[in-house]
């Protein structure tokens, strides 16, 4: 009898986890967390929307599955999130979701394990915010003290004072803020598994996070491109540094699951900026297809068994490519439904966002919360060597045609190898 998954989530993301998993043997199905990029989990699976199923439980209690996927940490803040109880869900839970949940928290434990990370502040308001800012003048990155996908706060990246002062006065402190100390640009990503304190090395990834070609334009929503590389030796030293020195807490609250740091190297030492506790919205679909069998490899982890890694020969690099549609990132006025056309097929992945089927034709989806440009489609392409892999993914984006849609042109030329940065 095949293994069970149900993936929590929406669009690309989910779109591959539930591809890459079903291949991989299971019986599949999705939760579907929002409202909008329902097409690609609906090829890949069944598919159950939230807005008719307010509640997984009965769902998860029908379908009994082996492993569940969550693909953000909204689920936590849902009112059926008890009722998760004992649930083989690929997180760790409880205190240990702390380490994303809350910036301030992270920050301070990586202070008492001796962990560098930039110079920090909570502040309850812009008003207070504006007074650290004076007392210790600097450039600061701008988050929300808490991590949510609904927050009202996005990364903004400041690299003078006077750019950190003048968008203190428009953020929604609602929630407060949360001052990192802005340190450069040289970032990078290690994905790990951890299990009662034992931790095992995936990959390294690093990130575009801007919408434009050359490191321009706003922080999106998620990244717009990204590399990954089967790093299991921690050959950039991401894990021995920021992650290693804090076995004593994942011993402490059970942490059992994916854990990923985000770092930027600053005079030659890495310092962590973020912690995530979930596969990642461009780590999965790329990590996922490195490994030789990765329902196994979750399904160990969360049942307690330490995975027994294997590779898939060919896969050492991976590129992902975003494809975005007129207007992303930015609030613009309403865009049509505009036609999105694959002239000839694809030889490698293409995961679909926020597109419907319209006619029978694929289109750009109409049925956004605000209107604004869309993530069309994420277009992954794995080799042996970085050249290779970058070569092929860009091959294959080009396949694919939608009216002002853009992607990003300098995958690899500036970020890699970590630690180079921009």
């Amino acid at each position: 009898m095949p293994r069970r998954v149900m993936v929590l989530g929406v669009g690309s993301f989910a779109h591959a986890v539930m591809t890459i998993l079903e291949e991989s043997g299971a019986e599949i199905c999705c939760y579907l967390t929002r409202g909008y990029g329902h097409y690609g989990p609906s090829l890949a699976g069944t598919v159950f929307d939230s807005e008719k199923h307010p509640s997984p439980l009965p769902l998860i209690e029908s379908f009994q599955p082996d492993l569940i996927v969550p693909m953000s940490i909204a689920w936590a803040e849902k009112t059926w999130a008890e009722g998760m109880g004992t649930k083989p869900i690929l997180s760790p839970v409880g205190k240990a979701m702390q380490i994303e949940i809350s910036r301030s928290f992270a920050a301070k434990m990586c202070k008492k394990f001796g962990v560098p990370v930039p110079e920090f502040f909570h502040a309850d308001s812009r008003e207070e915010a504006i007074e650290i800012i004076n007392d210790n003048p600097r450039p600061y990155v701008l988050k929300n003290p808490t991590c949510s996908p609904f927050s009202p706060v996005h990364t903004i990246v400041c690299e003078t004072v006077e750019d950190t002062l003048g968008w203190i006065k428009r953020i929604d402190d609602s929630e407060g803020v949360f001052l990192q100390e802005y340190i450069g640009t040289a970032e990078a990503g290690h994905f790990v598994f951890i299990n009662e304190g034992e931790i095992q090395s995936l990959v390294t990834n690093q990130e575009y996070k801007r919408s434009f070609t050359g490191n321009m334009g706003p922080v999106a929503g998620a990244p717009l491109g990204g590399i990954a590389q089967t790093d299991p030796d921690d050959q950039y030293g991401l894990a021995e540094q920021l992650i290693l020195p804090l076995k004593p807490w994942f011993l402490e609250t059970g942490f059992r699951g994916p854990l990923q740091v985000t770092a930027i190297q600053k005079e030659g030492k890495w310092h962590a900026i973020e912690y995530n506790i979930r596969l990642g919205v461009t780590t999965a679909a790329l990590m996922l297809r490195m490994l030789e069998d990765p329902l196994t490899n979750m399904i160990d982890l969360v049942e307690n068994r330490k995975p027994s890694i294997k590779w898939n020969s060919g896969h050492n690099y991976g590129c992902t490519l975003t494809l975005a549609g007129q207007g992303y990132p930015f609030v613009v006025p309403f865009i049509p439904s505009l036609p999105v056309d694959v002239k000839t097929p694809l030889d490698c992945d293409l995961w679909w966002n926020e597109v419907d089927l319209e006619n029978e034709s694929l289109c750009m989806a109409s049925h956004q919360n605000l209107d604004m440009g869309h993530r069309v489609c994420d277009v992954n392409a794995f080799s042996e060597n970085l050249t290779d892999a970058i070569k092929k993914v860009y091959q294959n984006i080009e396949k694919i045609r939608c009216l002002g849609s853009y992607y990003r042109l300098d995958l690899g030329q500036s970020l890699w190898p970590p630690g180079r940065g921009f």
